[in-house]
């Protein structure tokens, strides 16, 4: 291999567009042609050609330079604003349009960093602000040149935090305590006229807060009910006198500025005094009631350790106690879930799991999957895995969320029976994805195959990326995918040129090839009984039964099979596949033409075929299991077992796994 080839070498963004460039040239020297009068030759200058692409405007208004180029001669009015775009060489707007930034018409020639766009004020910064650990591992030899973004390879794959929403500055987002107050005013509301408000009895710190509730509600919560039952007798305690107090107060307490004395002094006057508490109340003190008055309350604490339970699931958890009907956003629902399974609160927790089995999709699957393993949702974390085992391939791997797959999750989906997939690349495919985005955390939208293909390119050629001490922990992964089943060359060209695995086991692989060839189909590997792990999947998905059937071709070792589902008058679907002869209209020209064609009368072709649906977390499986049968040329030994269905949901998973035993 040649040094070239070896190394990578980013290309150079092209230039500008002629027609970009010269029509900001003539917009800057049009008022200065036309200040400077009648010339010599008395020819009238040339105006912009005018072009779909690029257009010239015939009115101008005060936000808008002198763009006519001809002489002015008395044009007062003219001449006045062709002088202001002299001195005033750019407006705001005209230096948006020149400047705008582009990796296709800046050049980026520094080949230290990626291509970056400029931050201004109108701007946002587009990189999020991660926070990582300082303990992860620094590769200086992984190079990475200006097209492929700069990276640190990590010691352990944790799953990354999701997408932040936008917030507009002016918006003023519901607090946890607007939430709970919201719920909680609800069994208020069913009292009737002249009725007073009952005071709450009970206090509970939680999340550095303090949520007032009421006893007789909190019998629904086992832990809280439990709590309550141990806890010490009713006291008196302080509460702010105004809502404005307890704002200045606690201003106060969080700035730096002020001295600890003045601290005290401020919450001294800011609270009710209560002879019996000689204790002062400390920074997290939070809010109570804007009345002036001293009730006596029972506290209890509930300490709470977990990322998924926030403050604004608490106070949905919470604020549920006080009506019958659960009302819990689809947002949180993984919070709620976490938040009521620490309360105890079973009916939440039952209203969270039946929401959450409703709603399984690439954006929810993985925080699902985490919520309902933590907090023993069986049912859920079935269906997580069920939807992964069918969506993987056709939905996760085009999307963002993939990064989030945790790393044990995505082994067990992958080693898992009842997977679909399209071919054995598109597995390999997902997986470098993946590993893609494990290795640049700040990427926020899907990367292109070109810009994956190119970073794998540009890693150092030494070694095998699994072969690493930072790639080793990705082995296990990549051992999942059936290699003897990827048999075009561009895909083991591809898988060359990323250097994910030992180029020792890709030499294998092609020599595995070139003996089933040679021999008729039969395999050198010595676990022929392993059907699970060497035959050849393919499959494809029917979203519609509209045209009623469904026709693809599998080849291998010379031999093409025709895979169909066709659906009769009477309604029900067969699937059954079928060998073709070379001359088969079928093939494409292409196929006719440059692949190879077996000869042989008969071939022992070993296959199942697997028909599945998911509909809310069950799954109709059905399937031929593993059958071994001789297929010739003639019409009645050319078709395989026929696989019948009746009253099939759309989308319909189809897969067919083909092996070659020796023979």
């Amino acid at each position: 291999m040649t040094e070239s080839a070896q190394s990578y070498f980013p290309s150079i963004p092209p230039n500008a567009p002629k027609a970009t460039i010269s029509y900001c040239r003539s917009v800057q020297e049009a008022p200065i042609s036309a200040l400077m009068g009648v010339v010599v030759d008395a020819r009238i200058p040339e105006r912009h050609p005018v072009t779909p692409r690029c257009r010239v405007r015939k009115m101008v208004g005060s936000t808008n330079r002198w763009r006519l180029p001809e002489s002015l001669g008395s044009d007062l009015l003219g001449s006045s604003q062709a002088i202001k775009a002299v001195h005033m060489s750019y407006n705001n707007s005209l230096v948006n349009i020149i400047t705008a930034e582009s990796p296709v018409l800046n050049m980026n020639l520094d080949i230290s960093r990626p291509y970056m766009f400029r931050q201004t004020d109108d701007r946002p910064i587009t990189e999020p602000d991660r926070k990582y650990s300082q303990q992860r591992l620094s590769v200086d030899s992984f190079t990475v040149p200006a097209t492929a973004p700069s990276v640190k390879l990590r010691n352990t794959p944790s799953p990354l935090a999701p997408i932040r929403k936008f917030v507009p500055t002016n918006a003023r987002p519901a607090t946890p305590k607007d939430i709970f107050l919201y719920h909680s005013k609800k069994s208020h509301s069913l009292l009737g006229p002249g009725q007073k408000v009952p005071d709450f009895d009970v206090v509970l710190k939680c999340l550095s807060m303090d949520w007032e509730l009421h006893r007789p509600f909190l019998q629904k919560a086992d832990v809280l009910a439990s709590l309550v039952k141990d806890a010490e007798d009713p006291k008196f305690h302080k509460y702010y006198r105004t809502p404005a107090s307890e704002t200045l107060d606690t201003y106060i307490k969080k700035n730096q500025f002020y001295s600890n004395d003045y601290k005290e002094i401020s919450n001294r006057l800011s609270m009710v005094e209560d002879p019996q508490e000689e204790e002062v109340k400390g920074v997290d003190h939070p809010a109570h009631v804007s009345e002036k008055r001293v009730n006596s309350v029972s506290i209890i604490k509930l300490d709470c350790h977990d990322p998924l339970l926030t403050k604004t699931a608490m106070a949905v958890a919470l604020g549920n106690l006080y009506h019958d009907e659960l009302e819990v956003e689809l947002e949180e629902v993984a919070n709620v879930l976490a938040a009521a399974s620490v309360l105890g609160f079973k009916a939440l927790q039952n209203t969270c799991g039946k929401m959450m089995l409703e709603n399984i999709s690439h954006r929810t699957v993985c925080k699902y999957h985490l919520a309902a393993s933590k907090y023993q949702q069986e049912q859920v974390v079935l269906a997580c895995e069920r939807w992964l085992e069918l969506n993987l391939i056709p939905q996760m791997s085009c999307q963002i969320q993939l990064r989030d797959v945790p790393m044990d999750l995505l082994q067990k989906i992958l080693k898992s029976n009842r997977l679909f997939t399209f071919n054995e690349y598109s597995i390999y495919r997902l997986l470098s994805y993946w590993l893609f985005l494990q290795l640049n955390p700040h990427i926020q939208l899907m990367p292109s195959h070109s810009t994956v293909l190119s970073y794998y390119n540009s890693l150092p050629k030494n070694c095998a990326l699994v072969e690493k001490d930072e790639g080793q922990i990705y082995a296990p992964l990549f051992s999942a995918v059936r290699l003897t089943g990827i048999t075009d060359t561009n895909h083991i060209q591809d898988m060359q040129m990323m250097n994910i695995l030992p180029q020792s086991q890709l030499i294998d692989l092609l020599s595995q090839h070139y003996h089933a060839l040679q021999n008729g189909g039969d395999t050198c590997t010595s676990n022929l009984g392993l059907f699970v792990n060497l035959a050849k999947r393919q499959g494809f998905i029917m979203d519609s039964f509209e045209p009623h059937y469904h026709s693809e071709v599998l080849s291998l070792h010379g031999f093409h099979f025709e895979l169909k589902a066709v659906r009769s008058s009477a309604g029900h679907v067969a699937f059954y596949m079928q060998r073709l002869k070379p001359g088969d209209p079928i093939l494409s020209f292409r196929q006719c033409e440059r692949h190879t064609f077996s000869m042989r009368p008969d071939r022992e072709v070993r296959y199942c075929i697997t028909v599945q649906q998911c509909n809310k977390g069950d799954n109709a499986v059905l399937t031929t299991g593993i059958v071994s049968q001789k297929f010739g040329l003639g019409d009645k030994t050319s078709r395989s077992e026929c696989l019948k269905m009746e009253k099939l949901d759309c989308p319909v998973y189809v897969t067919f796994a083909v092996m070659f035993p020796s023979s």
